[in-house]
């Protein structure tokens, strides 16, 4: 199993965002810092669940790029800005900036559970339609990609304690990163139909999950 699953401008991109998010992050970067890895690391694994049938099936994908990067870690820079402008002019409470934050990761890696391991189940049906496509089509949605996506997001929720973030916290990661794979999957639809890519749409679920979990808190 690979420790990431990025070429070499991905990596050098993933670099660049880690060092990023660590000096905006203040005290917290360390933490904003190690979601990233984590991230990294999950996506590693799921990456390799049923990779001879994933190869089989013309669905495995191993080495990704900076737009990959950029698509997925976009979000977390940002929130790590505003992180870095609170701490001067406080205009929301840290720990809440840090639980929009977790939101952010949390939604990519329900995206990832559920795409490295729905392709492993049945049928897909497109989510907006509820008709049957193929394997690997932008917006199809299975069973077990489901369940899988949100146990994803659980994940990087039962990371929350590490910096004293209880249970209601958690619950908000967990409800955010689940549904930002939501939004993913409805913008797979129009991404079948032209409208945006697999970037777009996975910037759109980093985002839609933090917003989730802003709009939880206030």
């Amino acid at each position: 199993m690979r420790v990431y699953t990025l070429d070499s401008k991905g990596v050098l991109s993933a670099i660049v965002m880690g060092a990023v998010v660590l000096l905006l992050g203040s005290y917290a970067g360390a933490y904003f810092l190690f979601l990233l890895l984590l991230f990294l690391l999950l996506s590693a694994i799921v990456t390799d669940i049923g990779i001879w049938k994933k190869k089989q099936m013309g669905q495995y994908e191993h080495a990704r790029g900076w737009k990959n990067v950029l698509a997925n870690g976009g979000v977390a820079v940002i929130v790590s800005f505003l992180f870095f402008l609170n701490t001067f002019l406080s205009f929301m409470p840290a720990k809440d900036l840090i639980i929009v934050y977790a939101a952010s990761i949390s939604g990519i890696t329900a995206d990832k559970f559920a795409s490295e391991i729905g392709v492993l189940d049945g049928s897909p049906v497109m989510l907006l339609t509820f008709e049957k496509v193929k394997k690997g089509t932008s917006g199809g949605v299975t069973g077990l990609g489901t369940l899988a996506s949100f146990f994803g997001a659980l994940i990087i929720a039962m990371m929350l304690p590490i910096v004293g973030i209880g249970a209601r916290g958690m619950a908000i990661v967990a409800i955010s990163g689940f549904l930002g794979n939501i939004v993913d999957s409805l913008l797979g639809y129009f991404e079948e139909k032209g409208v945006g890519n697999k970037f777009t749409s996975n910037f759109a679920c980093a985002a839609a999950s933090s917003l989730i979990a802003y709009f939880l808190l206030v």
